[in-house]
């Protein structure tokens, strides 16, 4: 899967990359001199960063796995193809899905985080004095490791004695896990590959019977500007299942179009004081 041409990496739809590996030599220069319109991170539209060097680049049991220095935005975590994260602007995305849960619950003790093998969720829930034990469920080592290699400001709490890491499906974990968390994190990517199953309804059902009383979960929830039937999707079975339902965005440079949203829910009404809608 050639995503790197001539010093710079360019992100690519999961229709494309789909494309790439079904044209006969794997790379999106052959579809382009096959006549095929190759739109970058979206139809139309395309996101690309400056190659300064290439740090690490090999297929996990799950993904592809791409760690890149850029030129503008420090090292960058690519998995399939789309940027997880880099180290000018991941504090942007880390803070929004960790604080807004953990700010919204009066006391919360016991956390889990599906995904999140970078550590940025991690690092930030950890500054809430009030955390006794984190759970961090990760399906691919392999992020993990190469995030404490060549993203140590986000992966430093892996030594945390209140962290507990199991390496594994999500959907398992939560079938196992029943009203134990106060704050449930689900930091994962986009949905295709490993975390395609992390944005149905069922994955959620699994989600609220994980929440104590009163417990608070937050999504990565898409950007609303390319995915609003998915959001709306979200948001519906959502509401299906939880009390209180509410949708935030926030600017993050290198996600595309700029923008992310979360998902919060409660299945307590009205809870720990979200407002909007």
């Amino acid at each position: 899967m050639d995503l790197l041409q001539k010093g710079w990496f360019t992100e690519f739809s999961p229709d494309d990359l789909e494309r790439i590996k079904q044209s006969s030599d794997g790379s999106a220069k052959q579809l382009k001199s096959d006549g095929e319109d190759m739109g970058g991170a979206w139809p139309g539209q395309a996101f690309s960063l400056q190659i300064e060097e290439v740090l690490f680049h090999e297929k996990s049991l799950y993904q592809d796995v791409l760690v890149f220095k850029s030129k503008t935005y420090g090292n960058v975590l690519v998995l399939d193809g789309v940027i997880q994260c880099t180290e000018r602007d991941e504090f942007a995305y880390q803070e929004m899905l960790a604080h807004l849960p953990m700010c919204a619950h009066p006391n919360p003790k016991k956390v889990l985080i599906i995904g999140g093998g970078d550590g940025g969720i991690l690092r930030e829930v950890l500054k809430h004095d009030t955390v006794e034990h984190v759970t961090m469920c990760e399906i691919d080592q392999m992020v993990v490791d190469v995030s404490k290699k060549y993203l140590p400001h986000m992966a430093k709490e892996f030594g945390n004695p209140k962290l507990n890491l199991f390496i594994g499906d999500g959907f398992e974990f939560l079938k196992a896990h029943k009203n134990e968390f106060d704050v449930v994190i689900t930091d994962s990517s986009d949905p295709v590959g490993p975390a395609e199953s992390l944005f149905g309804k069922s994955y959620y059902q699994l989600l609220k019977e994980a929440l104590r009383d009163g417990g608070v979960l937050s999504s990565q929830g898409e950007c609303p500007w390319i995915d609003l039937d998915l959001v709306r999707h979200m948001m519906a079975f959502s509401r299906e299942l939880f009390s209180t339902v509410r949708y935030a965005t926030a600017s993050v440079p290198t996600y595309t179009t700029g923008t992310m949203g979360y998902l919060l829910c409660s299945n307590e009404e009205n809870a720990c004081g979200f407002i909007g809608t």
